[in-house]
């Protein structure tokens, strides 16, 4: 990925420690609020996660054959799951006799077995058996397996679907190293909020708001409006800095590791948030339901230098928890209030500042894939 070196995001934080300043953006942004209501806009915003390859979850959720997990991307209940010979296949959730979905959730499987007339298929999608196959003369099982989505995608730890054909390449044009194979899973849920998947993407994505909104839990330990905001493709980076961070001013660069010292939050383009903190890191994926409803999936792994050991987890539980159940809280309580206040129809547009940069460059690649999807009909 195109963004600052370890040893160049601390020399920039020192830049703009000493002079009191913060990374700018070049341009400003009015987002229409009508875009986080309008049912218009948001069954082409689905369209285009059906378009992209969007993320879906971290490998590590997916490790042994069999296992499978299947929800809805754009709106197309899928199946992802492990194959024999270690690749991923992607495949419509229904069966191909009456249209039953086959599985919910997550879980290991050598088989689908449709709950209702008992057909089943294979981890390569092949139907395997139909209980009393003489009641379908002339059937072509051949032509009767699972419909494979357009293609399923491992980058940098993460798994991507792409349901239908790709109007591009969305975040994998230029990811960053996100999970390696040692990294493994701590904790994982799903949830839903009464808020447009846009809300929560944006709220990641700049530091402008950290004094007010979080007082007494994040800021304390950080900075007010004080960040590195890098952008890369479609994805984006923002570097928000702790305070302890002055602790490596007098070493020679070289002798500087940035670990503990502040947190990564990246846009993987369009709908999924990667943060990596102190101990761990986290994937949030928005999975929208309606305008005013989002699933979010989040998955929390051990960072890479962590072990198995009880310390490492109470390190690792610790730091999840601080996040989880205080600063993300304040986040939600405001984005939930965002939603709330639309209905005033107080303001016609958002109005996005420089201070804003990450969240100014994911709108207009978001205007920019809604566009090519229209214009490839």
């Amino acid at each position: 990925m195109g963004v600052l070196s370890d040893q160049a995001v601390i020399e920039h934080i020192f830049d703009h420690i000493d002079n009191g300043t913060t990374d700018l953006g070049h341009d400003t942004w009015r987002e229409p609020t009508e875009n986080y209501v309008s049912a218009e806009r948001f069954q082409a915003e689905l369209r285009l996660l059906r378009h992209l390859p969007a993320p879906f979850c971290p490998s590590a959720a997916l490790v042994n054959v069999g296992d499978y997990m299947a929800r809805s991307v754009g709106g197309v209940p899928i199946i992802v799951v492990r194959d024999r010979d270690g690749s991923l296949n992607g495949f419509r959730n229904a069966c191909r006799h009456r249209g039953v979905s086959l599985v919910e959730g997550s879980g290991c499987a050598r088989v689908f077995t449709c709950t209702y007339h008992g057909w089943a298929y294979g981890l390569d999608g092949a139907l395997q058996h139909v209980p009393h196959e003489d009641g379908f003369p002339g059937l072509d099982k051949d032509e009767h397996g699972l419909v494979p989505i357009h293609s399923v995608t491992e980058s940098q730890g993460i798994v991507f679907v792409c349901v239908d054909e790709p109007v591009g390449e969305g975040a994998l044009l230029e990811l960053p190293e996100c999970f390696t194979p040692e990294q493994q899973i701590f904790s994982a849920n799903t949830g839903d909020t009464e808020v447009n998947w846009k809300l929560n993407i944006e709220a990641t994505l700049e530091g402008y708001h950290i004094k007010h909104t979080h007082p007494e839990t994040f800021y304390p330990y950080g900075y007010d409006n004080l960040n590195v905001v890098e952008t890369s493709g479609a994805n984006s980076r923002v570097t928000f800095p702790f305070r302890r961070i002055e602790k490596l001013r007098n070493l020679p660069p070289d002798q500087r590791d940035i670990a503990g010292m502040v947190t990564y939050a990246y846009n993987i383009f369009p709908n999924a948030t990667l943060a990596m903190l102190s101990n761990h890191t986290s994937l949030s994926v928005s999975e929208p339901l309606t305008p005013e409803l989002t699933r979010f999936h989040t998955w929390r792994l051990g960072n890479r230098d962590m072990t198995d050991s009880q310390e490492d987890r109470a390190r690792i539980a610790k730091d999840a928890s601080f996040v989880a159940d205080t600063g993300l809280k304040e986040d939600n309580d405001v984005i939930r209030r965002i939603q709330l206040g639309l209905a005033s129809g107080a303001n016609s547009h958002f109005t996005y500042g420089r201070f804003e940069k990450a969240i100014v460059h994911f709108h207009q690649q978001l205007g920019a894939n809604l566009a090519r999807i229209n214009q490839n009909g």
